[in-house]
């Protein structure tokens, strides 16, 4: 994720919680960071499944360097 990604999570989350009457902007960012991450996975592993070649670790690695 970039910094304006996380930017923009935070500000969707912070808006949020201000319209649900909540204190705590921290869990609906939590949520909307999880939600990025399981898409980025899901991405990454429709991408192994029909591409092949690599390892598990491998994907990994680079989506960590991303």
């Amino acid at each position: 994720m970039t910094h304006e990604e996380i930017d923009t999570m935070w500000q969707q989350a912070m808006q949020e919680s201000i319209k649900d009457g909540e204190v705590y902007t921290r869990y609906h960012f939590a949520k909307l960071v999880a939600e990025k991450e399981r898409e980025a996975n899901a991405k990454m592993v429709d991408h192994i499944l029909k591409e092949g070649g690599g390892t598990w670790g491998d994907a990994i690695r680079a989506r960590g360097q991303a």
